[in-house]
This record gives C-alpha cells, structure tokens and sequence, in this order.
C-alpha cells in the first residue's frame, strides 16, 4: 500500500521521499511527540502534542477546554509533522551542511473521538507508546477526568516520509579544504531517575523504568 498523493508527493530531492507503511510507521512510533497544523479563524497554527499510533490510525489528545483542539474536526483539514534527528552534517562549505534525520507528514481530517471504549483505548494507547506498562501501575482515568479530555483521531491515508542519512555532499573542489567534514551523531538517552520529593522510600522502582 502507498500512501502517495499529490499532497504527499516529496518534490525537493525526491529521492528521499518514501511511501510505505514499512518505513513511516517505525518514525511515528519510535516518536515522543508530534506537531499538529491547523487553520484557526484563518489563521495558521501549529500545536505540539502527544501522539500514539494504533494500525492505521494516529491518535491525539488534549483538554477538551483547548480552542486549537476544538477547531480540528470542524476545519477537517489537518497536517501532522514528525522529526527524528539522527546527526548534523558537517560539510566543508557553509552551504553544505545539514542534517541527518527521518521525518513524517501526513494529511487528513481529524475525527473526534465520542465512544467511549475507543476513547479509553486511545488514552492507553497513548499511555504505552510513552512508557509501556504505566497504564496498569498507574491510577486510571475517572468519568471527571475523561470528560475533560478531547481525543482526536487521524486515519492515516495520506503521509510521506524524508529521510536523510550518509554523510555531507560537498563541491568537488571543496574536497581539497583542510576543514574537518563528517557527522556528528545525536541521540535521545534516557537520564536518571528524579523521584517526587513526596515518593515513599518503601515504594520499589518499577520494571518497566530499568
């Protein structure tokens, strides 16, 4: 299945442009958060947010008070970004330098979500593709706390991936420069663990977070 259209359709250096689900869909999981453009009162906005994905379906959540998620399934005509920054390129010319990364667009209209057991499944779902197994240890949503909760969802029809890997293309003259050229890798690591000052010394890290 390709999810090619001419929206999606990569024209400056195409050939990074991919269409599969092979190769989107491990960039939006492996992805923290993504970025939501919206037309509000004809004005662009772009919002940051949590998302998880579940088969061809992204999902994204917010307060249900939030006026940027309430003008989604009323505008129906949403674009989602996603970026994983993998290196900087260090060429020998200024003009050349870049970056290694895989990134993700996708077109669609975005659904609010009113059943409430897909509701919930998408809140763990989200739950999950933050911390695996979180759902479970943590106290769940009540009745008050899901009500004030808005889910979108965003059936994934329409989304193109652009990846950039190798190292840096310079001028063939430029070869020659005494100037270090290369990549420098970056990475997203997890760091220690800061308990809640209010943690009780008798409460175990859990698996899931070692």
């Amino acid at each position: 299945m390709s999810f090619k259209t001419d929206r999606t359709r990569v024209r400056r250096l195409p050939q990074r442009g991919h269409y599969d689900k092979n190769t989107i869909y491990p960039i939006i999981d492996e992805a923290l958060y993504c970025h939501v453009g919206i037309n509000v009162n004809d004005s662009p906005a772009v919002i940051p947010t949590i998302h998880a994905r579940k088969n061809d379906t992204l999902y994204i959540h917010g307060s249900a008070a939030s006026r940027l998620l309430k003008s989604i399934p009323k505008e129906n005509n949403i674009c989602v970004t996603i970026t994983l920054l993998d290196g900087i390129v260090l060429a020998r010319s200024a003009f050349h330098h870049s970056l290694n990364y895989r990134s993700v667009v996708i077109f669609g209209k975005g659904d609010l979500v009113n059943d409430q057991n897909e509701k919930w499944n998408a809140l763990k779902t989200v739950s999950d593709h933050l911390i695996p197994g979180r759902w479970e240890d943590a106290r769940q949503p009540n009745q008050k706390e899901l009500d004030a909760t808005t889910v979108i969802s965003i059936s994934l029809k329409e989304a193109s991936a652009k990846i950039r890997t190798g190292p840096p293309s310079d001028e063939e003259v430029d070869y020659q420069l005494p100037v270090w050229a290369g990549v420098l890798p970056y990475t997203i690591k997890k760091g220690e663990l800061i308990p809640d000052p209010r943690l009780p010394k008798s409460i175990n890290i859990p698996d899931y977070l070692i």
